[in-house]
């Protein structure tokens, strides 16, 4: 790569430094330039200089920096990495891991490849060690990017001190891009402390506002339809096409299920969401227009109604590559998802399907919510963990954020919990990597300061995160935790025993959580009877700090995978 460090800089936009200076800050104006506000890291020498540009240090200060950026030290990588996710999926801006070279990289990996599959933008900046060093056998020497290069929108390494600014601002760029995704940058050590002029080279990513595809067919199969289904997924959140979802279900009278971060979207009371009452949609629709989300496992890979005679799906994406290639299906649109959905309403402009469809699957719903009431009020001992969410849910309020972290747990709340917003509701997604609750939840104190923030744990993903309530209490991130504790990795447990008629590996230890963050400068108590749940809830939003409810809840209390619920 040609060195420009003595180049003479090339078209400078606002905010792009004009004195030499070193790869830090450049990194630093950049990630300010696109929104970031915060940098989630753990400490580490090979990116010393990113610190010195964010507090505005000495390096820094006639720069162009505007203003220090917040720094938020965790005690592992990967949550790190997971609240850089969880500000991307909250915010819609690219969220920020700066991490250490070597071992700080590879802890990061699960949380970027969560992150791929779930389309978050983020960016994740690596510090490397030195080019001229290089192969000697330096402290922490790995070749980062071939590592990540599967799971990331691009991944590269910046040799040219010049040249930071312009790579850390074509990572953000391509990162908030649809399909939106992580990017990863190394920058060896050398070049990262060396003072140069950036070269500006404005990235040349492409933010289509069009749509292409089968729209003219989409139109008449729609309007053709006796029981339409229209599943909206976390891409309608992502694309900022919440507002022309509401207005297409609202115009066609489209029922409508929502899952990841487009439940919210439709409130938990509107007459078109029927989330609850899916599995009678799936069976008896005649078209499911899936807009959003992956045809994956979580929509029984696209199977809907008999299999031999699957029912027609109808595939919208915010971008060509991620229309489903392995399901047939009988139209599809890719672009701006805000644009499909206005072209359909526009070209249908009525309502659509048989008058009696929408009633009915409402009313399934509604009857299969009334039903729940038994459970979520269980006086049972030991507790259901469903009366967790039968205290949990009256005292949230409608602009909380509510993080799930876990199995069967998780599970209940993906059943009885239906958010008031959306984009306020975050869960690990199809990759299922535990370890995420401390992340998100840092990073939903800090995206919405005023609003209540919870995260839903098992006590097999406890086992992943729970140091960082040490962040949290330092940095002063409060946040309700609630455990779930049956003394084992229930969602393993029973298929098992199911399976061979009984189980190994699957047993923990009925640990006092509580007491571990009480230890780390947090609150908590454990909850042994089901009364007991509601009061140690009300201590614990009034804490003012993490705080921790530990529920010892019933071992044999598994989730009922083959109901109707979630």
């Amino acid at each position: 790569m040609t060195d420009h460090s003595d180049s003479e800089p090339l078209g400078l936009r606002p905010g792009v430094p004009t004195e030499p200076v070193h790869g830090g800050i450049q990194a630093v104006a950049a990630a300010r330039a696109h929104g970031v506000n915060t940098m989630f890291t753990l400490s580490g020498a090979h990116v010393f200089p990113l610190y010195d540009a964010a507090v505005g240090g000495v390096s820094s200060v006639t720069a162009g920096i505007d203003g220090p950026m917040r720094l938020i030290d965790v005690r592992h990588e990967q949550t790190a990495a997971f609240a850089a996710e969880a500000t991307g999926k909250l915010t819609r801006t690219p969220g920020l891991a700066v991490v250490t070279a070597g071992p700080g990289v590879t802890n990061t990996v699960s949380a970027i490849t969560g992150a791929w599959i779930n389309g978050s933008p983020m960016v994740v900046i690596g510090g490397r060690a030195p080019d001229a060093r290089w192969g000697y056998g330096a402290l922490q020497e790995l070749d980062h990017p071939p590592l990540v290069d599967s799971v990331t929108k691009s991944a590269r390494t910046i040799h040219d001190p010049a040249g930071v600014y312009a790579g850390v601002d074509a990572a953000f760029a391509l990162a908030s891009s649809a399909h939106r995704g992580p990017t990863f940058v190394d920058v060896p050590m050398d070049a990262l402390f060396t003072p140069a002029i950036p070269t500006d080279v404005e990235p040349s990513i492409p933010h289509p506002k069009e749509a292409v595809g089968d729209l003219d067919l989409i139109n008449r199969l729609i309007a053709a339809a006796a029981r339409p289904v229209l599943v909206l997924g976390g891409d309608v959140w992502a694309d900022g096409a919440e507002v022309a979802a509401v207005e297409l279900v609202e115009q066609l009278q489209l029922p409508a299920i929502a899952n990841g971060m487009a439940r919210g979207i439709l409130a938990p009371q509107h007459p078109c969401l029927v989330t609850r009452a899916r599995s009678a949609a799936f069976k008896d629709a005649d078209l499911v227009i899936v807009a959003g989300t992956a045809v994956d496992f979580r929509l029984g890979f696209g199977v809907f109604g008999d299999p031999a005679q699957p029912t027609p799906v109808i595939h919208l994406t915010d971008s060509a590559p991620t229309v489903h290639s392995r399901v047939e299906l009988v139209a599809q649109a890719a672009g701006s998802l805000s644009v499909i959905f206005n072209a359909i309403a526009k070209a249908i402009a009525r309502p659509v399907g048989d008058p009696q469809w929408l009633p009915t699957l409402r009313a399934t719903a509604t009857a299969i919510i009334a039903a729940d009431d038994d459970i979520l009020h269980s006086d049972a001992d030991p507790i259901h963990p469903a009366r967790i969410y039968g205290d949990l849910l009256p005292r949230l309020a409608q602009d909380a954020v509510v993080i799930g972290d876990g199995g069967d747990f998780v599970s209940f709340a993906g059943r009885f919990y239906q958010p008031a917003l959306p984009g306020r509701w975050l869960d690990p997604g199809p990759y299922g990597c535990l370890g995420t609750g401390l992340g998100y939840a840092m990073a939903a104190r800090i995206a919405h300061p005023s609003s209540q923030v919870v995260a839903l744990l098992g006590d097999g993903a406890v086992g992943f995160s729970l140091m960082d309530v040490d962040s949290a209490v330092r940095q002063n991130l409060p946040m309700v935790i609630v455990v779930a504790n049956n003394a084992g990795w229930g969602l393993e447990r029973h298929p098992m025993r199911f399976l061979y008629g009984y189980d190994v590996v699957a047993d923990l230890a009925a640990t006092s959580y509580d007491e571990i963050v009480k230890s780390l400068g947090g609150g908590g108590e454990t909850v042994t009877h089901p009364t007991e749940i509601g009061p140690a809830l009300d201590r614990a939003f009034a804490a003012n700090v993490p705080y921790l409810v530990n529920v010892m809840t019933d071992p044999e209390a598994a989730y009922p995978r083959s109901t109707t619920g979630v």
